[in-house]
């Protein structure tokens, strides 16, 4: 089960902090390969990995969903989850919508303008996980802040079962986020199509979602060819508690991360060793419950711990060394120490707010940086689906008064013509 590990087994730490890493030994060639094939050969290699891979026969004319499917799918949601679904979109989209900017334009009194255009990238692709599994909270997450953003074609793609059909929580949840294009194909493959374009599937500009290591090393491929958003690992939970902190919250809200793989981290930091026992036997009471257990106990044993640190502000600075995804406060009075928080996906404040609250209806997106990203990447949200362009516009008296700086900077570099783009001008403008 869980280990416990103090704070001054700093090689106990290491390895839980490098036991994120998820392994890819071995992974890239195979993904290489994939992706050259689907790059030459388009829909017909497209579509014998989704046969070998997903189990589903497909022809290329079948791998864009059709407004039929998806309106069927609609038939066979309960009813009160669509209302959820509705509701978690909503409020999406309202969490998204404040983080839109502007472009700006600043006039200096010579006449000079210099501002920022800020536009919504053409077409975009997500990926969201599928199969036998259904994941409608990802296709929100992804697709709403596109279309916030106003993107103007959002593909999704998805792995079909072995039917070829796709799961009609996904598909409900494509529609109601705005998705233009769904297509039936998963795994490295389908990052190849969104990237290099095949007969039927248009390339795209950029593409986000997560997915397994295959579709992680995919998109690091493609990288430079699009943009991605982030390249994903394992899921990861770190509490930060104290004594006040209820141990069956905090064991369920580590279960609520172990049992999404067996690669996943749930880690706990507390000064407070009665409760660390604690929240281990509560662990062991709680994964007995869980039908997924086995992939959590492996989680658990192989990729967690309960760790014993000194004291709270120790507590909260190896939180930070962490830069988990997921940074729970199950302490007294959280928002006195939320200053001291750097490096955290998504930040939960008290006993009221475990974490799959962010997963699925707080408002906030839930495509968060893992195996300590979140040092330098932020959270999937508006900006991701914008680009920003420079705008200049000099006026006569202003490259009369900054062109011989201008000039003597590209001399020093030793770029003539740069030099003499703007001494044409003032020498133009002598004469005139």
């Amino acid at each position: 089960m869980i280990k416990i590990i103090e704070v001054s087994d700093s090689e106990g730490l290491k390895a839980l902090l490098k036991g994120r890493s998820g392994g890819q030994e071995g992974i890239a060639s195979r993904v290489a390969a994939i992706m050259q094939e689907v790059r030459e050969r388009g829909d017909i290699a497209l579509c014998g990995f989704t046969r070998r891979f997903d189990g589903a026969s497909l022809t290329p004319e079948q791998l864009r969903v059709t407004d039929e499917e998806i309106d069927q799918a609609y038939s066979m949601v309960d009813q009160e989850v669509l209302t959820s679904l509705k509701l978690a979109r909503d409020r999406i989209r309202k969490y998204h919508q404040k983080q839109l900017t502007r472009s700006w334009f600043d006039t200096e009194p010579n006449g000079t303008l210099l501002g920022q255009l800020i536009t919504p990238l053409d077409r975009v692709g997500v990926y969201v996980p599928g199969g036998t599994a259904s994941y409608p909270s990802s296709v929100l997450m992804n697709a709403v802040p596109a279309k916030v953003a106003g993107v103007s074609q959002v593909v999704m793609v998805t792995p079909p079962g072995a039917d070829g059909k796709l799961n009609p929580y996904t598909l409900v949840a494509a529609r109601e986020a705005g998705v233009d294009e769904i297509y039936k194909a998963g795994g490295a493959q389908a990052i190849a199509a969104l990237a290099y374009g095949t007969e039927t599937i248009a390339p795209v500009d950029k593409i986000t979602g997560p997915g397994n290591i295959f579709v992680t090393l995919a998109k690091r491929m493609v990288y430079g060819q699009v943009d991605i958003d982030m390249l994903a690992g394992p899921s990861e939970v770190l509490v930060v508690a104290d004594a006040s902190a209820n141990p069956e919250y905090a064991a369920a809200d580590m279960l609520s991360q172990a049992e999404h793989d067996v690669l996943a981290s749930a880690v706990l930091l507390t000064h407070h060793r009665e409760l660390a026992e604690w929240v281990r036997q509560e662990l062991e009471k709680q994964v007995a419950l869980l039908p997924r257990q086995d992939l959590a106990r492996e989680a658990l044993a192989n990729h967690s711990a309960l760790v014993i640190t000194g004291s709270l502000e120790e507590s909260l600075e190896l939180a930070n060394a962490f830069a988990p995804e997921h940074l729970e406060l199950l302490v007294e009075e959280p928002f006195r120490w939320l200053s001291r928080i750097r490096h955290a996906g998504a930040v939960f404040l008290g006993a009221h707010s475990p974490e799959p609250v962010g997963d699925y209806l707080a408002g906030p997106n839930h495509v968060l940086p893992t195996g300590g990203t979140a040092r330098f990447y932020s959270p999937l949200n508006v900006d991701t689906f914008m680009k920003k362009s420079s705008i200049i516009s000099f006026s006569k008296e202003n490259l009369e008064l900054l062109g011989p700086d201008i000039i003597r900077l590209a001399e020093v570099e030793g770029l003539q013509a740069h030099a003499n783009a703007v001494r044409v001008r003032l020498k133009s403008q002598s004469r005139e």
